[in-house]
């Protein structure tokens, strides 16, 4: 069972964290000279930050998997999840890191291991840069640092038209976004899976929990620009992800790493952009190692 906190984000928005299991309890102290490891009490709090139109649910694996050694909170974003959806204009990138920080804050996971998926992955590195005091390590899922520009936003104010909604039950939700949506090259049964976790019944049927509308409005927020020179002023250790077959090309996550200033890099085989939803076993193999190293850091 997942346990939900209530944060105070920007602007008095409510937002709705998860934690996914109780906090790891410390180990009994060891004596002085007992060379044994880290006590687990000592491990970071981890937060996780969804992408567009995800959910804190979409971490459970992830975060039940870090509840072992860490106390790993998942926050659902404004307009997203069970959190506030305010107007439009709420979806500043602003916004979005100063969310994240009073998560970090109010439930005192710093400093903090960032956890990241696509947007979520930007709110991570961009609290990173601004607060390095609340950050110990920062973990980006398929993110680009480029700017995407206007045909992007366009193609994703189409693609939202063509949603046949409302939809008549989760299974046409699973069919449609896994099968039949014109951006599925082939079938994805994991893609389907994840747009029914953010779909709600209505009288008339099937709806994402989210406004489209919000949607264009937060991604408006970073598509027209690039976001190396924040990269660059992250200095805790930082680890980029990406599926082979994501949306983050190679060249580009290999140049993120040499912009960072202590980065690594590590892929996911057979996976694209949701690898750490649809792939929790090759996703926890790619990242276990620099997690090791944030622990003993």
């Amino acid at each position: 069972m997942a346990r939900r906190i209530d944060v105070t984000g920007a602007g008095g928005v409510c937002l709705a964290a998860w934690e996914f299991a109780d906090p790891p309890k410390a180990d009994p102290p060891r004596p002085a000279e007992d060379p044994g490891g880290e006590a687990e009490s000592d491990a970071p709090g981890v937060l996780l930050l969804h992408g567009l139109m995800g959910r804190a649910s979409h971490w459970a694996a992830t975060a039940r998997w870090l509840a072992g050694r860490h106390r790993a909170v998942a926050l659902d974003q404004r307009g997203h999840g069970r959190s506030d959806k305010p107007a439009p204009a709420a979806y500043t990138r602003e916004a979005y890191v100063e969310d994240a920080e009073a998560a970090v804050e109010q439930l005192g996971l710093g400093p903090v291991l960032l956890v990241g998926h696509a947007m979520g992955a930007l709110t991570a590195w961009q609290l990173a840069a601004k607060r390095p005091d609340l950050v110990r390590g920062l973990i980006i899922c398929d993110m680009r640092a480029s700017a995407l520009g206007a045909a992007s936003q366009r193609e994703w104010a189409d693609w939202f038209r063509t949603w046949p909604l409302p939809f008549a039950s989760l299974a046409d939700v699973r069919a449609w976004f896994g099968e039949h949506d014109p951006w599925v090259e082939r079938p994805n049964p994991a893609r389907g899976a994840f747009y029914a976790e953010v779909m709600h019944e209505c009288e008339d049927g099937w709806r994402p929990v989210f406004e489209p509308e919000q949607m264009l409005s937060s991604r408006e927020a970073w598509v027209y620009d690039a976001h190396w020179e924040e990269l660059a002023q992250v200095r805790c250790p930082a680890l980029v992800v990406r599926g082979l077959d994501g949306e983050l090309g190679r060249a580009e996550a290999q140049e993120m790493v040499r912009v960072l200033p202590r980065g690594a890099y590590a892929e996911v085989p057979d996976a694209g952009h949701l690898a750490h939803y649809d792939h929790p076993e090759s996703w926890r193999a790619a990242v276990e190692p620099f997690l090791g190293q944030v622990i003993t850091g």
